[in-house]
């Protein structure tokens, strides 16, 4: 097991860095690594550490959904309100009408394995949406308008949208029925993991304001609420719906409002622990992808996911509607809404591991997601940034005009 974790992280590390000096998502180059090192290839990653890659992934899904929570000020998102609402959701749900339509067309698959498709790829990717909109924020471009802001908002909230989704068909998938009901309980589930998540992260807060405790017995207290959550959510779901992931990130929000000096510092943690969470996250998702289902669905897959963008695009515009920003503003969002990769790769290769007939397939959708749309969004960001938003000094002159 020592020996397979050394290549995980040797060579997940080194090709990281080599993509990121041609200027991609390091992420890819992890990917990659675990499909040279998983089963269907070298075969040199331990059984042990493939039988529970599982549990690993979503250890990785509760620092991602940790990280947004703590980044995500209730403040900017009331500033920029409708339209960072709708687009919490608007999108996404184009996306998977669109999914549902193309994909039993096109692989094949039965209309709730295409539900199960879109909703795994209609969330977005914090992992390159965050620090490309935190960066472009300190560069002062599009302040004027918090497009930057609009644009972390309604990604963070749009990937628990996606998830809680693609969990409820999980559900209706293995009921064999397609249950209407089930989607009522989304509206609850997010009700209850939103006031359990704030509830426990206000009382954590005034544990953090009244006891000197260092910021790494935080992290570790905070992880450990976050797992309960998780853990719980099995049980309790037969009694009430419950989002245990939406709770996650509803703690690091509230944490953020009660105890904004804590939060920041645990922040940083976090970032650091996302260093190790990120390798073997991508890593272990590579790992499981059987090539030939790739090669099998290769191009059916590519006009899935790519009839999938188009339609995003008309939900992103749709959302921004009235919202004060111009054409060119409003396609930087479409363009900031386009990077697939860390909710993909948490959650790709659970139907698979759950039985679900298509499983590779999903598995192989959710890899071409990101290869394709990763490198794609953030190339893209990064050249028309400061072409569609506002340069600093002319949102300084406009606002001072104000």
């Amino acid at each position: 097991m020592l020996l397979s974790l050394a290549y995980i992280l040797i060579i997940g590390f080194v090709l990281s860095g080599i993509f990121q000096k041609l200027h991609l998502p390091g992420f890819i180059g992890m990917l990659i690594t675990g499909v040279v090192l998983g089963p269907n290839v070298l075969n040199l990653i331990d059984i042990n550490i493939l039988n529970i890659s599982a549990d690993l992934r979503e250890i990785a899904l509760v620092v991602i959904l940790l990280r947004a929570g703590l980044t995500l000020n209730l403040k900017e998102l009331k500033s920029v309100g409708r339209p960072a609402a709708l687009m919490c959701f608007l999108p996404a749900t184009f996306e998977i009408i669109a999914v549902v339509i193309l994909a039993p067309l096109l692989l094949g698959v039965s209309y709730v394995e295409a539900a199960i498709i879109g909703a795994m790829l209609a969330a977005v990717s914090p992992a390159v949406i965050v620090p490309k909109m935190i960066a472009i924020m300190e560069k002062g471009y599009g302040l004027d308008k918090n497009v930057p802001q609009i644009v972390l908002a309604g990604a963070t909230a749009d990937d628990v949208y996606a998830i809680v989704l693609f969990t409820t068909f999980l559900g209706m998938y293995s009921s064999g029925s397609f249950e209407w009901m089930s989607l009522v309980k989304i509206p609850l589930s997010i009700i209850t993991g939103v006031a359990a998540g704030f509830i426990i992260g206000y009382l954590l807060a005034l544990v953090f304001r009244k006891l000197h405790i260092r910021d790494t017995i935080k992290v570790f207290l905070i992880l450990g609420a976050c797992f309960v959550f998780v853990g719980v959510e099995e049980h309790i779901s037969h009694y009430m719906p419950f989002s245990g992931l939406l709770a996650v990130m509803a703690l690091g929000v509230s944490i953020l409002k009660f105890r904004e000096v804590a939060a920041k510092r645990i922040a940083v943690k976090f970032s650091k622990v996302w260093v190790a969470a990120e390798v073997v996250l991508f890593v272990l998702v590579g790992a499981a992808v059987d090539i030939k289902y790739i090669y099998i669905s290769g191009i059916a897959a590519m006009l899935v996911i790519l009839g999938a963008l188009i339609v995003r695009t008309a939900g992103v515009l749709l959302s921004l509607i009235k919202s004060g920003l111009n054409l060119k503003e409003q396609f930087f969002c479409s363009i900031a809404y386009i990077p697939k990769a860390t909710v993909q790769a948490a959650v790709g290769a659970i139907p698979l591991a759950l039985g679900v007939a298509s499983g590779n397939i999903i598995l192989s959708v959710a890899v071409l997601s990101i290869i394709i749309t990763a490198p794609l969004g953030a190339i893209l960001i990064d050249l028309t940034y400061k072409k569609m938003l506002q340069p600093p000094k002319l949102a300084e002159v406009e606002a001072d005009s104000k």
